[in-house]
């Protein structure tokens, strides 16, 4: 949780004082989803139904990748986290607090938190998939 807190901070001191890179932007998804990551295995030892989250994200990462190269490599541009791409990490987060906090979760709460997690997660990846197609087609036209 005080990785999450610390990667706001750090989003809000470099928007507040201009100091945005491409470094930056590339580095600051990767931290995020090894935290991510990390917390997920952490959770998975309890809940096992994380595991879906786990292998979302893992395809999830690995196309934001490629893709991600790929539109570097044509653009020449780096582009940042969309609405969607926040609103599942800040589910993820929650998602987290909620099973850390209430030791006892019932099992429906939990698995109603990882669907909606899961849910947003592949709107996300289709989304990102959507933008990045458009963007390669437009350069290679």
């Amino acid at each position: 949780m005080l990785s999450g807190l610390t990667d706001l901070a750090d989003g809000y001191i470099a928007r507040r004082f201009h100091r945005i890179s491409n470094l930056g932007k590339i580095l600051d998804p990767v931290a995020d989803k090894l935290t991510q990551a990390a917390m997920l295995i952490c959770l998975f030892t309890r809940f096992p139904h994380v595991l879906l989250l786990i292998v979302i994200m893992a395809g999830k990462e690995l196309y934001m990748v490629v893709s991600g190269c790929l539109v570097i490599q044509k653009t020449g541009k780096v582009h940042g986290a969309d609405w969607h791409g926040k609103i599942v990490t800040f589910l993820l987060y929650g998602t987290a607090a909620v099973h850390i906090i209430w030791f006892h979760i019932t099992p429906m709460v939990s698995d109603l938190l990882i669907g909606l997690c899961a849910i947003m997660m592949v709107i996300s990846v289709a989304l990102y998939i959507i933008q990045n197609t458009r963007t390669l087609k437009e350069e290679t036209v």
